[in-house]
C-alpha cells in the first residue's frame, strides 16, 4: 500500500508539473490577502455581530466588543480560488462538476446567513432553515454520507452531520484563535488526505483548500490572543458547511467494499479523530446545558475552553492544548488512510477508546474548573 501511495505522488506531479510551487505561492499570497483584507476591515472598524437585536452586547468571552469581520476575508479568498482554478491546465472544465456546484452553493448560502445573523441578529428558526438548506443543497448535488445504501438514511445522517458541524464550530468559536487554529488543523488534515486520494479533482480541491487555509493563517494573526477582530457567525457559518461539504467526499469514504453490514464503524473514525476537539466541546455543552433544562444552541460561558481557564490556565496556553490534541489526531488518520496502519477491528475499537478516553480527560478537567470558578464566586460574595 506504500509502494501505491507514492506511486500516486509521482504521477500527481507528472501530471502537474508545477502544481507543489503553484501552491505553495498561492498558500503565500493567500495568506498576505488576507492579512490585507483583515487589516483594513480593522482600519475602518465597523461593528458587525457585536450586539443583539434589543443593542445590548453579545455573550463572549471577551470583556471588549470587537468587530465580527473576519469570515469576509474567508469567503473572498474563497471565490479567488475557485476563480484561480480556470488557470491549471486541463482543470476548467471540471468547474461544472455537480459535487463543487454543490460545495459552492451550499458554503455561499452558509457565508450569506452567518452574514445576515451577525447584522441583524437572525431568528433561530430562519437560521435552521438556512441550515437545513445547506444540506438539501449537498443532498442535490450528491454530497452526501453513502454509509448505509439506504438513501432516506444516509440522507437523514448527512442533514445531521452538516447542520451539527455548522453549530458545533460556531460553538467553538468563543475564545480567541480556537476555531481559527482548529479549522486550520482540520483543513490540514483534507489537504493531505485530498493529495493521497487519487481522486481526478484533485487539484481543484487542493487549490481550493489551500486558499481557504491561507485565508485563515492571515486572519489568524490578528485573532491571536488578545484579537483585535473575530470570525463571527459570518466565518463559522461558512467554515462549517466547508468542512462539513469536503469532509463528506474525503473522510466519509473508508469502508470495507462487498461487506453486508448496515453500518460500518469504520467510517465514522477519520471524521471522529479528525473533529475530536470540535466534537467533544460540543457533545459536552449539549449534555451538560440539557441536564440543566437549558437550550444547547443559547451562548454562554460553559465550553470546555471556558472551563480550563477556570483552571487557571491563560487563554493563549488553552489554545496550544487544543491545537495539540487536534495535531495529535491527525498523523494517526493520515496512517489510517495510507494504510500504514493495518485497518483492523482493534484498531477500530482502539480509535473510539482514544476519543473516549480524552472525552473523559476533558470532563474531568472541565468539572474540577467548575468547582474553582465556582469557589472563587463565594470567595467574592
Amino acid at each position: 500500500m506504500a509502494k501505491a501511495f507514492w506511486k500516486r505522488q509521482i504521477v500527481m506531479i507528472e501530471d502537474g508539473q508545477y502544481i507543489i510551487t503553484f501552491l505553495a505561492l498561492f498558500f503565500l499570497i493567500s495568506a498576505l490577502f488576507s492579512f490585507l483584507i483583515n487589516w483594513l476591515f480593522l482600519k475602518f472598524s465597523f461593528n458587525l455581530g457585536v450586539r443583539n437585536e434589543d443593542g445590548t452586547p453579545q455573550i463572549r468571552w471577551a470583556a471588549n466588543v470587537k468587530p465580527a469581520i473576519g469570515g469576509i476575508s474567508f469567503f473572498i479568498l474563497f471565490l479567488v480560488s475557485i476563480s484561480v482554478i480556470g488557470t491549471l491546465p486541463r482543470q476548467a472544465n471540471y468547474l461544472l462538476d455537480k459535487h463543487l456546484i454543490g460545495i459552492i452553493a451550499s458554503s455561499s448560502l452558509g457565508f450569506l446567513l452567518g452574514l445576515a445573523d451577525d447584522a441583524y441578529n437572525t431568528n433561530p428558526l430562519a437560521k435552521f432553515i438556512a441550515q437545513l438548506s445547506c444540506a438539501f443543497i449537498l443532498i442535490i448535488s450528491d454530497v452526501y454520507i453513502k454509509i448505509s445504501g439506504n438513501p432516506a438514511f444516509d440522507f437523514m445522517i448527512t442533514i445531521v452531520w452538516v447542520i451539527g458541524l455548522m453549530n458545533s464550530i460556531n460553538m467553538l468559536d468563543n475564545m480567541d484563535a480556537i476555531t481559527t487554529i482548529i479549522s486550520m488543523s482540520i483543513i490540514l488534515g483534507l489537504i493531505s488526505v485530498v493529495a493521497i486520494s487519487g481522486h481526478s479533482l484533485s487539484t481543484f480541491y487542493l487549490v481550493m483548500l489551500v486558499g481557504v487555509f491561507g485565508a485563515l493563517t492571515g486572519f489568524l494573526y490578528f485573532n491571536w490572543n488578545p484579537s483585535r477582530i473575530i470570525m463571527g457567525d459570518t466565518g463559522s457559518q461558512f467554515l462549517g458547511v466547508f468542512l462539513a461539504s469536503t469532509s463528506i467526499l474525503f473522510f466519509w469514504d473508508f469502508k470495507d467494499a462487498g461487506s453486508n453490514e448496515f453500518i460500518q464503524l469504520k467510517q465514522f473514525v477519520i471524521p471522529m479523530l479528525f473533529f475530536i476537539v470540535p466534537l467533544i466541546d460540543t457533545i459536552t455543552v449539549t449534555i451538560r446545558r440539557l441536564m440543566r433544562k437549558q437550550s444547547p444552541f443559547v451562548g454562554g460561558k460553559d465550553h470546555i475552553t471556558h472551563h480550563l481557564v477556570y483552571l487557571g490556565l491563560s487563554d493563549k496556553f488553552v489554545a496550544l492544548i487544543l491545537i495539540s490534541v487536534s495535531l495529535l489526531s491527525l498523523p494517526v488518520a493520515l496512517f489510517l488512510v495510507v494504510r500504514i496502519i493495518e485497518w483492523t477491528w482493534l484498531v477500530t475499537f482502539l480509535a473510539f477508546a482514544y476519543f473516549a478516553v480524552m472525552f473523559l480527560l476533558f470532563q474531568v478537567l472541565y468539572n474540577i474548573g467548575k468547582s474553582k470558578n465556582a469557589s472563587k464566586r463565594q470567595t467574592k460574595a
